[in-house]
């Protein structure tokens, strides 16, 4: 999307503060030239209360949108499992991380880290933070992590005038452009696995005199999502080589598939997905991530996640996504809680969505599961 102007008065500004910019503009254009394709400020993010369309914030999420307390969780088990990880965490001393690798199959990519997720989690969450990202959510007895909507400003950097204006007035230029990233770590027999899913949002205008714009959801970016996994290598201990030569790795193209791995089946909440049934489960976890659903527990054994979801009608006019966002209403959405059952069956892995007592369910929430992670795993 192009840049927009969020002020008629960008030219009368950066002529009032020529001053200022040649004061600036050393390190301003030393970061424009710099060809680092990543740069988000958590100090400098714009917050916009904009509406997005009721299908990007189906799930509740007034509550773990505005706290940032591992201890507060949804499920009523999870508050005391929560504090009981941070204080094992707290207590663990760190070693040197040693075994970093990243896993590759198809676009699915996640790291392999020889170290128990008490060890790795703390680790994250400040590389989080060192990339200019908040928690919104910081759950370490689920494993998992998502960052507030921020702005790539380094997609700013088109030319040096424009980069010299920004870095003094950061509000006047906008890229109309929000990423987020949700992170979850599983235990292992050898240690930890790293998900890393991205989520997008993009600014466009609508009517037909274009005066007013909204949030729309924009496809994932897998190579978004490799770079976080190559630059939390080096967070976690890895070498720049190491780094690098994933960067080199996940920039080749995965070999194309022939027709679409998974299919809607007749009953319309459940999934025939094809290949390899160890790589279904990780495909599964990603698509959920990506599709926003927060994911309250999981267990590889039985091959089943929990899935927390609003039980209003998913068609159903919601308010906009960044006011619910920044919101300190008390109003609390009633819940429905859903099992994402994954079970091989023979070359295929079937995808089920049942209820809390493990029975098929069909209803308008459990169909959007399952359209949803057609639509991510294809």
């Amino acid at each position: 999307m192009p840049i927009t102007s969020r002020q008629q008065t960008a030219i009368a500004l950066g002529c009032a503060l020529s001053v200022t910019l040649l004061g600036s503009g050393c390190t301003s254009l030393s970061n424009a030239l710099s060809g680092d394709k990543i740069d988000y400020r958590s100090s400098g993010s714009q917050t916009v209360r904009l509406d997005v369309p009721p299908d990007l914030s189906q799930l509740s999420g007034q509550s773990r949108f505005n706290q940032v307390s591992p201890s507060i969780v949804t499920a009523s088990s999870m508050g005391q499992q929560a504090q009981n990880a941070a204080n094992v965490s707290n207590q663990v001393a760190p070693k040197a991380v040693g075994d970093i690798r990243m896993e590759r199959q198809g676009q699915t990519r996640w790291l392999v880290v020889n170290l128990p997720p008490e060890q790795v989690y703390e680790k994250v969450r400040a590389f989080w933070s060192s990339v200019g990202f908040e928690l919104v959510v910081d759950q370490p007895a689920a494993g998992v992590m998502e960052t507030n909507w921020n702005e790539n400003r380094a997609k700013l950097n088109e030319g040096g005038v424009r980069g010299l204006l920004g870095s003094v007035l950061e509000r006047l230029y906008d890229t109309g452009e929000r990423d987020q990233f949700r992170t979850r770590l599983e235990r292992t027999a050898q240690g930890t696995e790293i998900y890393v899913t991205h989520r997008g949002l993009e600014e466009v205008y609508e009517g037909d005199r274009k005066d007013r714009t909204t949030w729309r959801g924009r496809p994932s970016d897998p190579n978004l999502e490799a770079e976080m996994l190559a630059r939390m290598m080096v967070a976690l201990g890895a070498s720049k080589e190491q780094a690098d030569q994933v960067r080199e790795e996940a920039a080749k193209q995965a070999p194309a598939t022939t027709g679409n791995l998974a299919t809607l089946n007749a009953d319309a909440t459940s999934v025939t997905l094809r290949g390899d049934q160890d790589l279904a489960w990780r495909r599964v976890g990603l698509a959920l991530d990506r599709s926003g659903f927060t994911v309250e527990g999981r267990d590889r054994a039985s091959g089943t996640y929990d899935v927390r979801l609003s039980v209003n009608d998913p068609s159903a006019p919601k308010p906009g996504f960044f006011s619910r966002l920044f919101s300190r209403g008390n109003q609390e959405e009633t819940l429905a809680r859903y099992r994402v059952k994954v079970q091989p069956q023979g070359r295929e892995t079937l995808i089920s969505v049942l209820n809390e007592a493990n029975q098929p369910v069909s209803n308008d929430t459990a169909r959007l599961i399952a359209k949803r992670l057609v639509e991510e795993l294809n």
